[in-house]
């Protein structure tokens, strides 16, 4: 079975509440995705630093972002 067979040719939306889940001020996180040999490397260094996982990659993003506009 694929996917088309399952959706209907249009959908009724007339109950619908335009901006129902919306939150003033929310902040959307993006999930980021590393490779697994990656991950398991920064999670090894993160723990001999005594650091979170988040926190290292976010101090290897950000001198890598810094570098990259440097050279642009």
């Amino acid at each position: 079975m694929e996917l088309d067979d399952e959706m209907e040719p249009e959908y009724d939306f007339s109950k619908g509440e335009r901006g129902k889940f919306y939150r003033e001020g929310a902040v959307l996180r993006l999930p980021i995705y590393l490779e697994e040999g990656l991950q398991e490397r920064v999670a090894n260094i993160a723990q001999k630093k005594g650091k979170d996982v988040g926190e290292l990659v976010n101090l290897l993003v950000r001198r890598d972002v810094e570098i990259f506009e440097e050279l642009s």
